[in-house]
């Protein structure tokens, strides 16, 4: 067994494409329209599905903003220097809203983003 991905809802589909693209790196690896269901989903991801898992970005047509509630804690990407990786989503336009350095009470170094949505991504050093 392994983890396949991790889905998202996302208010704005085009915004949050860009945002996992252009801003973290990662490829639009697929995308499909469900008239039907009324919803688009996109999956991005640093890798093939058949071997990493992703995030699906799933767009319900006509909704533009959801409520994050507390329950949801983030999305860990590994880098392997956070402070050029941080330097470099602030140059694309991304938002950093915690800088690296140690985790409290430990010496992982961490940084934390925010995407479009509000959704956090934590960046962890050497991972």
């Amino acid at each position: 067994m392994r983890i396949l991905h991790t889905m998202i809802r996302v208010g704005d589909l085009e915004q949050s494409i860009q945002f996992y693209t252009e801003v973290l790196g990662m490829r639009l690896l697929r995308r499909n329209d469900y008239p039907d269901g009324q919803f688009t989903l996109a999956f991005v991801g640093y890798g093939d599905e058949s071997e990493q898992a992703v995030i699906e970005l799933t767009y319900n047509w006509g909704e533009e903003k959801y409520d994050l509630g507390n329950g949801f804690g983030h999305i860990a990407i590994g880098v392997s220097d956070i402070y050029a990786t941080c330097a470099e989503i602030k140059k694309r336009g991304g938002k950093v809203t915690r800088e690296p350095g140690p985790m409290k009470h430990g010496s992982t170094v961490i940084a934390f983003v925010e995407d479009p949505d509000s959704y956090k991504l934590e960046l962890i050093e050497g991972r």
